[in-house]
């Protein structure tokens, strides 16, 4: 007998890497995956070339089914769709479902969410989490409804943020963790033994909204450790950024890593101090030691990399 045979059948939806991770174990674990509902394909990049989506390549690699619906409510979608007769839909960073879609399984839809739900509900939990200092977060996967991550939770599972945590290292844990988390939530879903708790919403709730570009901007009146985290939440993307003030100019950086030292000084709050092994940011109460940071039109470059090269004026700042 096929390993497969004691696994519900799945239509798997997702877009980006995080996803398309979890689709892969999923593969490799025997579920059975009968078709994928992922973005179009769209030009991106200076040659404007189409790009195919992380959960579409594993897809077509595995020779499984693809769906790429622009309108979730297109009747030949919806009818392509019921005609794969899945017993579950997983969704795993995908676009709000209507219920014409998540209703239609007769297992029901889940969702794993990158956060300890009711916290962080949003569109980036794991940025969020870092930002405001948080030392645990986790997976969770939920039965959709009509809000958005608002749905009973199946399970969960903790994951522990490291001191030197950035959001990329953390995205890969959860990545990791959020995929064995969908396969043993599958298993019990499918064998009935699956229990539901409905969100808490008495105590306080962070949320995580989309972060866009203004949002990444550095402000350095903030306390050393706040900074630090800010950093390391918008870290390698969509990166914390800050003006460059030097020789006349104001060049905007972005800033990957750093870390806080706290530190009693006299040198001018706000002053880019530079030796020949490190560069920092004079604060109220220390420095903010910039680690990692990308100069305009350059790569994004360890500062031990930059520090020969880099022409400092005596009275160059940062904002």
């Amino acid at each position: 007998m096929n390993m497969s045979d004691n696994k519900p059948s799945i239509v798997f939806m997702g877009t980006p890497h995080f996803a398309a991770h979890i689709l892969d174990y999923l593969i490799s674990e025997q579920y059975k995956v009968v078709g994928v509902v992922t973005v179009a394909d769209k030009a991106a990049g200076r040659g404007k070339k189409i790009q195919e989506s992380a959960v579409k390549q594993i897809a077509t690699a595995n020779h499984i089914a693809c769906l790429q619906p622009t309108n979730l409510k297109d009747p030949d979608f919806l009818t392509s769709l019921a005609l794969l007769k899945a017993d579950v839909f997983v969704v795993v960073a995908f676009r709000m479902l209507p219920e014409t879609v998540w209703s239609m399984p007769k297992k029901g839809t889940f969702n794993l969410h990158a956060s300890l739900l009711p916290q962080y509900r949003g569109a980036a939990p794991i940025n969020w989490a870092l930002i405001n200092g948080e030392k645990k977060t986790g997976v969770s996967t939920f039965f959709i409804d009509h809000k958005i991550d608002t749905g009973a939770i199946i399970d969960q599972e903790e994951v522990w943020i490291e001191d030197e945590e950035t959001a990329g290292s953390l995205h890969d844990k959860l990545m990791v963790s959020g995929a064995k988390l969908v396969a043993k939530t599958l298993d019990l879903i499918h064998s009935g033994k699956h229990t539901i708790t409905p969100q808490a919403v008495t105590e306080k709730l962070q949320e995580a909204p989309k972060i866009f570009k203004e949002d990444c901007k550095i402000d350095w009146k903030k306390p050393g450790l706040d900074i630090q985290n800010f950093i390391r939440g918008l870290s390698p993307y969509p990166a914390a950024w800050s003006h460059f003030h030097n020789q006349g100019d104001a060049l905007v950086i972005k800033i990957a890593n750093a870390f806080f030292e706290e530190y009693i000084h006299e040198d001018k709050i706000n002053s880019l101090i530079k030796s020949k092994k490190e560069l920092k940011v004079a604060l109220p109460h220390g420095y903010i030691h910039l680690t990692e940071i990308q100069l305009p039109g350059k790569r994004m470059m360890k500062v031990k990399e930059l520090l020969n090269g880099l022409s400092l004026e005596e009275n160059a700042y940062i904002s």
